[in-house]
């Protein structure tokens, strides 16, 4: 069992990162080379403005390499509850922004020939107790008539075609979602932006920050550069350089096994639909196929801000014995892959975008942003480039955590709280 991540292990890395020490002037700088940062820098080289991308690892290095595939259309929550939080508009632009992006990454992959195995796949929602099909039903029901009339319900009995496990009673199907390979993606994604003019360092982190006259220094280990704009695409792996972003949005870990390769009657015997799948308790699990036929499973294995290869070999053993409870005929399938990494969360989990501090940012995707954040990078390019009404997520107040200084303390508690939850029946 490799502890790496089966996105950047399956993937050829990005070769073309500047090799010479950071320096220039530019127009917009973007700090952080997931899908938020590489799509605002392959947007903004595209519209010929001079852009810097400082990355403090590798491309993909975050959230970005540490998800389980997903391209899910709408929002984790149900429409009426994203309407009562948010406001009718706001609950319409964010559930639109989460299907354009889909169709968004749809569109770049096939405009910069990115080989990524994209596939509308389609999710199903699993109801993971009796108690469950009442509420999911009725989301469902709201979606259909509200934002998406291609949403399906599915009976205990229509799941037997789908996912072959007594673990589940009905489920909404989803048939916009899509899957891809995340490390593929976000290669080709550095090698488009690159290609277009954008200038990319890898292991650059940002250790500093001071105002010039009217833009940025920004301080690395190998140089400094100037930009008139900063864009911030960091989320979880956000650095203490901007505290008031840290005051607001806590890291939390997820963790990933994959098998190895399942043949053909394995697939049958377990996830004949091929698709995305997540599940309706509090401490969530997802899973999937990944392009070569492994089971991948996911999930919040530990509520900690940690990931290291302790905490993700007793998180993947964890999750191996929550594959095997839903799967029992898995229980002698091999596990090649094992890793973690943190998603950056909001108090309510609703993402967030805008400016503050002098930068322009968008980042609190709370485990849902593989999809969303290729939309974004393109709306905070064109924020950057000064249009108007480019930001769906405009308008949503973000208040600071209370007692949180950057460290979430508190995680283990939280987590402690939503297992007695999905201890109930």
């Amino acid at each position: 069992m490799r502890f790496a991540s089966y996105w950047h292990e399956t993937s050829i890395p990005f070769a073309s990162s500047t090799a010479g020490p950071v320096s220039g002037d530019f127009e917009v700088a973007v700090i952080g080379a997931g899908f938020t940062g590489l799509s605002a820098a392959r947007k903004l080289a595209q519209s010929g403005v001079k852009v810097a991308l400082l990355e403090a690892k590798h491309v993909g290095y975050g959230a970005s390499g540490r998800n389980g595939g997903h391209l899910n259309s709408g929002h984790f929550a149900s429409f009426g509850a994203a309407k009562q939080h948010l406001g009718e508009d706001g609950a319409r632009r964010l559930w639109r922004a989460y299907d354009d992006s889909i169709d968004m990454i749809e569109r770049i992959i096939e405009d910069e020939k990115i080989a990524c195995d994209f596939r509308r796949g389609g999710k199903i929602k699993l109801a993971s107790k009796p108690s469950h099909v009442a509420k999911l039903q009725t989301m469902c029901a709201e979606i259909r008539r509200e934002v998406d009339p291609s949403a399906e319900w599915l009976t205990r009995d229509d799941l037997r075609k789908e996912v072959i496990s007594d673990a589940f009673h009905g489920g909404i199907l989803s048939p916009k979602s899509a899957m891809m390979h995340m490390g593929r993606y976000a290669n080709g994604l550095a090698q488009a932006a690159h290609r277009h003019g954008a200038e990319i360092w890898e292991r650059n982190p940002v250790t500093a920050r001071e105002r010039v006259g009217n833009g940025w220094r920004l301080n690395t280990p190998t140089g400094t550069l100037t930009a008139r704009q900063v864009i911030l695409a960091t989320d979880a792996y956000t650095p203490s350089t901007f505290n008031y972003f840290r005051r607001r949005l806590m890291p939390i870990a997820s963790f990933i096994i994959v098998t190895r390769p399942l043949t053909l009657q394995e697939i049958a015997a377990a996830v004949p639909g091929n698709r995305n799948f997540t599940n309706s308790l509090n401490i969530a699990n997802y899973f999937r196929l990944t392009p070569d036929n492994r089971m991948l499973f996911g999930g919040r294995a530990r509520f900690s801000a940690v990931s290291n290869q302790k905490t993700n070999l007793r998180s993947g053993q964890l999750l191996r014995q929550q594959m095997v409870g839903i799967f029992p005929q898995l229980a002698n399938v091999e596990i090649d892959y094992c890793w973690g990494g943190l998603v950056g969360c909001t108090q309510d989990r609703y993402p967030r975008a805008g400016s503050a501090e002098g930068v322009i940012y968008s980042m609190g995707y709370s485990g849902h942003g593989a999809q969303l954040s290729t939309f974004m990078g393109n709306a905070l390019a064109d924020m950057a480039m000064g249009r108007k009404d480019a930001n769906p997520l405009d308008g949503f107040a973000w208040p600071a955590v209370p007692l949180h200084a950057g460290n979430p303390w508190f995680l283990p508690i939280v987590g402690t709280y939503y297992r007695l939850k999905d201890l109930m029946p």
